[in-house]
């Protein structure tokens, strides 16, 4: 069987450094989705909605290629958080977010248009945030300048030091792109990958 391109569909560093993991030739495209929730969408509705949105916007342009797109939504007692984009944002979303247990929802697609393959998954990461204090909250932002993740939170830098406990049962989900899961799916659309 001839092997099929596998398509990263997504701009974030975070995830293509996951994927680097698996040691598996792939692209990046951009899937350019509107990425607005819709009125009344849970966060683990909308992180599944964009993640196939991703997955199928980018496999519409590769029709060959098996795509994997993915999203990471912050829940906060129901309400979605998303990408502070700026360090004032940042800081309302760590002083909203200290001393509270969030689950990060993070969903992840496998698309390959020419086979009909389409299979997608969420791996909800529970996240004890530590109640933190204005100054601890500055010198991460600081440090890390974490605009480009859901709810502010780089685990994988120095943002572990805002946590007091992590829950999953797929760890690099926290990152954004739940790999377990991920090499499940691309091994049921007949990508090898040992």
């Amino acid at each position: 069987m001839q092997e099929r391109t596998v398509i990263l569909a997504s701009t974030s560093r975070y995830r293509r450094e996951l994927m680097n993991r698996l040691k598996l030739p792939f692209e990046v495209h951009s899937p350019e989705v509107d990425e607005t929730p819709l009125p009344g969408e849970t966060p683990s509705a909308l992180a599944q909605r964009l993640a196939l949105a991703k997955a199928q916007a980018v496999a519409q342009r590769f029709p060959q290629a098996v795509v994997i797109g993915s999203d990471q939504v912050a829940d906060l007692h129901g309400e979605s958080l998303g990408k502070p984009g700026t360090h004032h944002r940042a800081v309302e979303q760590l002083r909203r977010m200290r001393g509270q247990t969030l689950i990060f929802q993070t969903a992840v697609a496998v698309v390959c248009q020419a086979t009909g393959f389409q299979q997608q998954d969420i791996a909800p990461v529970r996240v004890v945030f530590r109640d933190l204090g204005d100054a601890a909250i500055e010198a991460y932002l600081q440090a890390e300048q974490p605009f480009d993740c859901a709810g502010s939170a780089k685990s994988e830098g120095l943002g572990i030091a805002l946590l007091e406990a992590i829950d999953s049962d797929d760890p690099s989900a926290l990152v954004g792109l739940p790999l377990i899961r991920t090499c499940r799916m691309l091994r049921a659309a007949g990508v090898s990958l040992l």
